[in-house]
C-alpha cells in the first residue's frame, strides 16, 4: 500500500511539474458510468479467464475442489494482493507517464510506447531474458492485452475499465483457481491430473481460446461506447515558444 501511495505522489509531481495538472486524469472520481463500466469489464473478464479452467474440466477430464481452508481472510487477502499488483502496473504503464505521452506526442504514439513496455516488462516479471521463443510470445501476447488496456483508458478517460480488466484476469488465474504465486486460492486442482490426448483444434482452444475471447469481448465492448479515439482533451499540447 505505501508504493502505491509514493506512485500516487510521484504522478502528482510528475503531471504538475510537466503539464500543470493534477491527478484527475487517473479519472478517480467515482461516479454511475464509471462504476458499472467496472463490474462490466470485470465480470466479462472473470469469464473469459475461467472459460479455460471450464474446458480443461470438460476436454481434459480434470478435477478441481474448494479449498478446505478458504475463508474470509483469505479471500480478502487474495483479492487485496491481486488489486495492489494490478494498481501498481497500471500506475506505471497507463498512468502519469503514459497521460504526458499522450499530451505530448498524441494518443497513438503513447499507446504504441505503453503497449510496447508493457510487453518488456513481462520479460522480467516471467524471468524470460534469454530465453528468446519465449521473450517472443511473451511481448506479443502482453503488447496486444497492453494496447487494449491503453485504449480503454482512451476511450473511458479513466482506469476503472482498465483495472476492472486486469484484476478480473489475474485474479480468476492466480486465485479463483490458484495458478498464481500467493498459494492455493479458492479452488484447488486434485492431482494427479488425467493424462489425455486431444486434438490440436482442442489443444488451441482451450490453450488460446480464452485469451483470445478476453480481448475480443473487451474490444467490443469498449467499441460501442460513444466517445471517441480522439478528444480535444487528448490533442498534444506545444511548449510556449
Amino acid at each position: 500500500m505505501i508504493g502505491i501511495l509514493v506512485q500516487l505522489l510521484v504522478s502528482w509531481l510528475l503531471v504538475k511539474w510537466v503539464l500543470n495538472e493534477n491527478l484527475d486524469f487517473l479519472g478517480w472520481k467515482p461516479g454511475g458510468q464509471r462504476i458499472s463500466d467496472f463490474f462490466l469489464f470485470l465480470l466479462v473478464s472473470m469469464a473469459c479467464a475461467a472459460s479455460q479452467y471450464l474446458m480443461r474440466i470438460h476436454f481434459g477430464n480434470e478435477q478441481w475442489e474448494l479449498n478446505p481452508a478458504l475463508n474470509i481472510r483469505l479471500l480478502a487477502e487474495g483479492a487485496w494482493w491481486n488489486l495492489k499488483s494490478v494498481s501498481f502496473e497500471e500506475l506505471i504503464f497507463r498512468g502519469a507517464l503514459f497521460y504526458i505521452l499522450i499530451k505530448k506526442t498524441g494518443p497513438r504514439t503513447a499507446l504504441l510506447v505503453s503497449a510496447a513496455a508493457f510487453g518488456i516488462y513481462h520479460w522480467f516479471s516471467y524471468n524470460a531474458l534469454g530465453n528468446v521463443p519465449q521473450m517472443v510470445q511473451l511481448f506479443f501476447i502482453t503488447g496486444i492485452i497492453g494496447l487494449l488496456y491503453g485504449w480503454a483508458y482512451l476511450k473511458t478517460r479513466s482506469l476503472y475499465a482498465v483495472v476492472a480488466m486486469h484484476f478480473g484476469w489475474n485474479f480468476t488465474n492466480n486465485f479463483l483457481f490458484s495458478n498464481g504465486n500467493i498459494g492455493k486460492g479458492v479452488f484447488i486442482e486434485m492431482l494427479p491430473a488425467p493424462m489425455v490426448t486431444v486434438s490440436k483444434a482442442v489443444y488451441y482452444l482451450v490453450a488460446a481460446g480464452p485469451m483470445v475471447a478476453f480481448f475480443l469481448f473487451n474490444f467490443v465492448l469498449l467499441w460501442r461506447k460513444k466517445k471517441g479515439f480522439f478528444g480535444n482533451d487528448f490533442l498534444p499540447v506545444k511548449d510556449p515558444a
